[in-house]
């Protein structure tokens, strides 16, 4: 099954080390990665930097314009009342049809602030409990995902990231 999923980590780097190990994971054939994008908001910048995975060549355009939508709807729209909220509102409507939400989609922009990092991964097939085991002690969080109700708490289970 495919699952987007995005995870906070509290650091800036936090985000690109899961990166690594999700790829070591895959390359041992315990996971797929359709793609991925690392948004990392350093300490004392005034926006995140973004960084596309490009895992499948022949869908990489097609993802490589959804995190663009994504994530420039999401963190680099000013956050001026009605500006934020119509540019919420317009990627809710774009991403509709992948079980993300508005509130989701909120939820993200409100928990990845300055001084933390987050991946934004969409997966297909894998076996949970051996890539798990790689993600304990990485102090993450589940932001958002379209996974259902007894899904995510599979997840959160195997990978810890419900705090």
């Amino acid at each position: 099954m495919t699952a987007f999923t995005v995870w906070k980590f509290d650091g800036p780097d936090g985000a690109d080390r899961a990166a690594s190990i999700l790829q070591r994971a895959a390359s041992e054939g315990l996971i797929k990665i359709l793609d991925h994008a690392v948004v990392s908001w350093p300490v004392g910048a005034s926006r995140p930097n973004t960084r596309h995975g490009h895992e499948e060549t022949m869908r990489g355009t097609g993802w490589g314009a959804f995190w663009g939508l994504l994530v420039g709807a999401l963190f680099l729209v000013p956050v001026v009342g009605g500006v934020a909220g119509a540019a919420i509102g317009a990627i809710s409507k774009a991403t509709e049809g992948t079980g993300i939400t508005k509130e989701q989609l909120q939820t993200i922009r409100t928990e990845v602030t300055e001084g933390t990092s987050a991946l934004f991964v969409v997966t297909d097939e894998g076996d949970l409990d051996r890539v798990g085991e790689r993600f304990h002690g990485m102090h993450s969080k589940l932001v958002a995902t379209n996974l259902t109700g007894a899904e995510r708490a599979v997840l959160l289970e195997t990978f810890g990231g419900g705090r």
